[in-house]
């Protein structure tokens, strides 16, 4: 528990440091906010307008400000400040109905100070994997969410995409002519890991990675009491097959992240 304590500490000074450079690249939005998780994220939560949202590791709200648009209404939070101040100047529409906070998720006492029974639905994009300890939210959860609320959260595949995976290309000769290969090689996967790495080539300072297996990340939530109900792993499509290229979208049976919705079981 000190553990998780000094690299959630220093989790939050690494993201203190990048936040505004990570925000300059891309708080404009990329390929993977794009293309596969806001539109599988906003399939999956089914917004409905007029419903109250809470955003978790909101970063300088991107989503916050969609899910506004789309008509909610967003209790945002993240534990840096400076993505914080970057969200509330980007929030030039809908500021009405947006809160910004300053709020550690790995902090149980912060989480459920947000109010009980007050949500519809939460959203955590692409922010657990960056938690030195997730435990603490799936618990305060429950509480905040009215009866049979969704939650929905993206990481980073932890099949795919880990701290122990390493990406290749090979070539080989098939009927006189040269075949490219690319995929994932994966040396480790049960073993929850920390690692650190670069989420942006040339970002200021490595950020923490927190491998988790399906089966921590997911019994994490059916100990608070959820259920799964949707599941997608959308991958990038249009790369290019017959050059020694190597990204994602040159491996479109390779999912890069995963998204998934949990719902409250009946109480």
């Amino acid at each position: 528990m000190h553990e998780d304590r000094d690299l959630n500490a220093a989790a939050r000074r690494i993201w203190e440091a990048n936040a505004e450079w990570w925000d300059d690249r891309i708080g404009d939005g990329n390929e993977f906010q794009e293309e596969l998780l806001e539109p599988t994220t906003e399939r999956l939560l089914a917004l409905q307008p007029g419903e109250k949202v809470l955003d978790i590791g909101c970063g300088a709200g991107r989503f916050a400000r969609r899910m506004a648009e789309l008509g909610a209404h967003v209790v945002a939070f993240d534990f840096s400040e400076r993505f914080i101040e970057r969200a509330k100047q980007r929030t030039t529409e809908h500021a009405d109905r947006i809160d910004y906070h300053v709020i550690d998720a790995t902090d149980e006492e912060q989480v459920r100070a947000l109010g009980r029974g007050r949500f519809d639905a939460a959203v955590a994009t692409m922010c657990l994997m960056d938690m030195a300890d997730i435990e603490p939210l799936m618990m305060a959860l429950p509480a905040l969410l009215k009866p049979e609320g969704r939650f929905v959260f993206s990481v980073m595949h932890p099949c795919f995409h880990s701290v122990t995976t390493r990406r290749f290309v090979e070539n080989s000769d098939r009927d006189g002519r040269l075949v490219w290969w690319k995929g994932v090689k994966v040396s480790g996967y049960l073993t929850p890991a920390a690692g650190l790495g670069e989420g942006i080539v040339g970002q200021p300072v490595p950020q923490h990675y927190f491998h988790r297996p399906l089966c921590e990340l997911l019994n994490s939530g059916f100990r608070a009491g959820f259920v799964v109900d949707g599941f997608e792993e959308p991958a990038l499509q249009g790369g290019h097959p017959d050059s020694p290229s190597l990204s994602w979208r040159d491996m479109p049976e390779i999912p890069p992240v995963l998204v998934v919705r949990m719902r409250l079981g009946r109480r």
